[in-house]
């Protein structure tokens, strides 16, 4: 009886001691996983910085640079849980920076458009280049401003032995914003390259009394669709699609709940979450900006000027 009564006391204990069952992920992070990840986002975040001094375009330090640097400590943070699963600290590091790593790489998609836009023809945009910028810009602040509140209320709900749940709604929030966000940026997009192949302006231009020539469009009164642009617009479109897929499968998780199974599931985040944003990331360091659209940190007016700098 009592050989019976230790091991029935031995069975009940043994799985509190399961790493798994200690984890705040449901499950041990992948150590090889989180290194290739770090390799991958590290190795990006560099080329990225040597472009954007390269191109002299300042802007994609402050966004895609500081994406990938969020990226880094994210995974860096999984990396440690792999070995200490039941230390609070990496999972609140975590937390916070994988879910805010793909804002600031939004929010240059948001800046390509406004080029893209300014480049091709603002009368088929419904506001400014510089509005789309601003306005979506914003909007992804908002975002980050959210996110980020929600995130270190989680995180020190956590480390306190607290319910994460209202850090986690606020969470929920603010990756909803953002998908809404994207959204309507994508709704927009669409909308003007509709617009544009179409000739349907949203609002008469001086010149729109006289049809362009070839040679006026290659001035500057309307943009040409050449193949550096048509290249840069595909890459905007895949980025913001892999985005797009993280943001879902985000706001997905969240909604579930902290124990819920799809945030139990790694492979779930290790495809949706990692590998969009990894694609998301490498498309601009392929297709980048300063070679597709000109060395410039602005918005460009026409199209001969670049392609005269390019080819210098």
């Amino acid at each position: 009886m009592v050989l019976l009564d230790d091991i029935t006391s031995g069975a009940a204990t043994h799985p509190a001691l399961h790493p798994i069952n200690r984890s705040p992920y449901h499950y041990v992070p992948s150590e090889g996983v989180a290194i290739t990840f770090i390799v991958l986002y590290g190795l990006s975040t560099l080329i990225h910085l040597g472009q954007a001094a390269y191109f002299r375009i300042w802007w994609l330090i402050p966004t895609v640079c500081f994406a990938g640097l969020l990226e880094i400590l994210g995974w860096a943070a999984r990396l440690w849980s792999s070995f200490d699963v039941a230390n609070p600290s990496p999972f609140e590091m975590q937390i916070t920076c994988t879910i805010l790593g793909p804002t600031p790489l939004l929010a240059a998609n948001f800046v390509i458009l406004g080029i893209l836009i300014q480049r091709l023809g603002p009368q088929y945009s419904r506001l400014t280049p510089r509005g789309y910028t601003i306005l979506f810009c914003t909007c992804d602040v908002i975002s980050l401003i959210v996110q980020a509140v929600g995130g270190g209320k989680a995180a020190t709900a956590f480390s306190a032995g607290r319910d994460p749940n209202p850090g986690g709604h606020i969470m929920l929030g603010g990756i909803a914003f953002q998908l809404a966000t994207i959204t309507v940026y994508a709704l927009c997009a669409i909308e003007f390259y509709v617009r544009y192949t179409r000739k349907w302006p949203v609002r008469k231009t001086a010149s729109d009394a006289v049809p362009a020539t070839e040679e006026e469009r290659a001035l500057g009164k309307e943009g040409l669709l050449t193949g550096r642009v048509t290249l840069m617009s595909v890459a905007l479109l895949f980025s913001t699609t892999c985005l797009f897929i993280r943001s879902v499968y985000r706001t997905i998780e969240l909604s579930n709940g902290w124990n819920g199974r799809i945030i139990s599931t790694q492979v779930l985040f290790n495809v949706l979450d990692g590998a969009m944003v990894t694609l998301a990331i490498y498309t601009v360091n392929i297709a980048h900006p300063g070679w597709l659209l000109g060395s410039r940190s602005g918005f460009v007016k026409s199209t001969r000027p670049i392609e005269k700098s390019e080819n210098e």
